[in-house]
């Protein structure tokens, strides 16, 4: 009898447990993974930075990365103030795009960088001066000085290693593109920086877009590309959620550990036709698609 009241007790509290953990917020059974570049729910972060991590979470993300600096703080917060919402919405920080980085205020920038708990400092364009846009047609680009990159990241690279960071370097389509000289920038960069102190965050998307092949990229610099950033592409080579494009993400995927990917981030800079938060659920179970785990 005692056996039988005990096995009893124990069918009702897993039955009990269930119900209690599937009441709870955060989707408390779903299998969460992958991670989510800010940047592409930038508009609802600036509204309400809470109920939006809450949205991100809900959808299945595991971790993050920002894009949202200004002035020492994170979407407005202090660095331990971002760190510590992150972690109560179970997420975790990963990768930080810092646009603002200069020689003058990289210490300052990397030290919040380090408070706020990240393990990547990306590098997400030329620092202002050497970046170009030509908004008549919508393009973008670099001056030809690349000796100035490649030492600019060497030195923010060294500096990143001392504070027990990673420096990273995030492309878009011209730095795969033949620039004035005959010379790819990223290729360059490649050739020129140590991977001790640089390594590279790899746009899909923007490679794509150059009419590059990310896998002949990860078998000439195997092992030099940490992060992806995963977008889909459109017929129309416009920005797409994850599965509803003409990327071959499978095909990528097969060689992620040659390429020396060890995180990857879905990033729609734009969505067309879904709101962002819309586009992120579709991305996010597009990835299960593809073998993303």
């Amino acid at each position: 009898m005692k056996f039988t009241h005990l096995k009893r007790a124990i069918k009702t509290f897993m039955a009990f447990s269930f119900i209690l953990l599937s009441a709870c917020g955060n989707n408390a059974f779903q299998d969460k993974f992958g991670g989510l570049a800010l940047y592409t729910v930038r508009d609802d972060m600036g509204k309400n930075t809470e109920v939006t991590l809450d949205s991100v979470a809900n959808a299945g993300y595991k971790y993050v990365e920002a894009a949202g600096y200004n002035n020492g703080k994170f979407y407005n917060m202090t660095p331990e103030a971002f760190k510590n919402l992150l972690a109560e919405k179970g997420l975790t920080p990963i990768s930080t795009h810092q646009g603002s980085a200069t020689l003058d205020n990289i210490d300052q920038e990397i030290a919040d960088v380090k408070a706020a708990g990240f393990t990547y400092f990306v590098i997400p364009v030329p620092p202002m001066g050497h970046f170009k846009y030509n908004a008549e047609t919508k393009t973008m680009g670099m001056d030809p000085d690349l000796d100035f990159m490649v030492n600019f990241l060497t030195t923010v690279g060294k500096k990143c290693k001392e504070a027990g960071l990673q420096l990273l370097y995030h492309n878009h389509d011209f730095e795969y593109k033949n620039n004035e000289n005959g010379i790819v920038p990223i290729e360059y960069f490649l050739e020129n920086t140590d991977p001790e102190y640089v390594n590279f965050q790899m746009d899909i998307f923007w490679v794509t877009k150059a009419g590059a092949d990310p896998v002949k990229y990860f078998e000439k610099y195997p092992g030099r590309f940490k992060l992806w950033h995963v977008k889909d592409m459109s017929k129309d080579g416009k920005f797409a959620p994850v599965g509803e494009g003409t990327i071959d993400f499978g095909k990528i995927l097969a060689k992620k550990e040659l390429s020396g990917m060890e995180y990857y981030l879905v990033e729609q800079d734009q969505t067309f036709y879904h709101t962002p938060l819309e586009a992120i659920k579709i991305s996010h179970n597009g990835l299960k698609e593809f073998g993303f785990e």
